[in-house]
């Protein structure tokens, strides 16, 4: 049996992918319940090991990521004897930042014995590729575009954030720990004599730089663009193939009506 394992976290996400899938195994992190789904195992960090032979006696030969998560608080008393051997190396890439992390937690799955896939494998209509979805974008937006996308990889760099505001080739806020949202409310309250005139700018979101993208993709919603009208922005555009688009007709639909673009640059 070649049985596929959601590794979910909390969200729609995990849904969404699991409506690819022919009766996959959603497995959720404890303390992360995905939205919509019910799990059929509930696993924790500190017993990883007897968690993999879960897996294996599932028919298990695939894992996909999906839903967003947190660094999990270790209990040291839940640790079984494999999976303690191998905290060094988890404290170790913790230590490092989040996608030393991720790299970690997929090279243990895989030492395991288990193919790790992507969004974009498991359901790649969820990540699209290069076009505009919506609206019109002009030589402006395409010059904040190529202004933002080079703030983000500057940011990721250093492991920050994976979007940012462009106006005008100025740059209104970017993302950090707070989120997407938190941003987006920030430019929301931003004066108007802090805002170039002319061009409304747009939000930029992308995957970080050498960031392996068969997990933790950038995620865009309807709320975000309903977050994006309502900072007062003309368009959002994003990395073609690096970015998932949740429920992508309620986003354009959305896009349409708020007379935004929608860019998978």
């Amino acid at each position: 049996m070649n049985r596929t394992a959601i590794i979910a976290g909390a969200g729609h996400l995990p849904a969404a992918v699991a409506g690819a899938l022919d009766a996959p195994l959603v497995c959720a992190l404890d303390g992360f319940a995905p939205l919509g789904l019910v799990p059929d195992m509930v696993f924790r960090v500190e017993r990883l090991v007897p968690f993999f032979r879960a897996l294996e006696d599932a028919g298990v030969t695939r894992v996909t990521f999906a839903g967003a998560v947190q660094r999990p608080r270790l209990d040291p008393a839940v640790f079984d004897a494999g999976t303690a051997q191998l905290v060094p190396r988890l404290m170790a890439a913790m230590a490092q930042g989040d996608d030393a992390t991720l790299r970690a937690v997929i090279a243990l799955f895989e030492e395991a014995g288990f193919t790790v896939a992507g969004t974009a494998v498991i359901a790649p209509d969820l990540v699209p590729g290069a076009g505009v979805l919506c609206g019109t974008v002009s030589p402006q937006d395409e010059a904040d575009a190529a202004r933002a996308a080079a703030i983000v990889a500057a940011l990721g760099a250093v492991d920050v954030g994976q979007g940012c505001v462009v106006a005008q080739g100025l740059c209104l806020a970017v993302e950090a720990l707070p989120g997407t949202d938190a941003m987006l409310a920030g430019v929301s309250a931003m004066p108007a004599s802090l805002r170039p005139p002319g061009t409304r700018g747009l939000f930029y979101k992308a995957p970080k730089p050498g960031q392996d993208l068969r997990v933790d993709l950038p995620t865009l919603g309807p709320d975000t663009v309903m977050r994006a009208a309502q900072a007062g922005l003309g368009g959002i555009a994003w990395q073609a193939g690096g970015v998932i688009c949740l429920d992508r007709d309620a986003m354009i639909a959305a896009a349409v009506d708020a007379g935004l673009f929608l860019w998978a640059r």
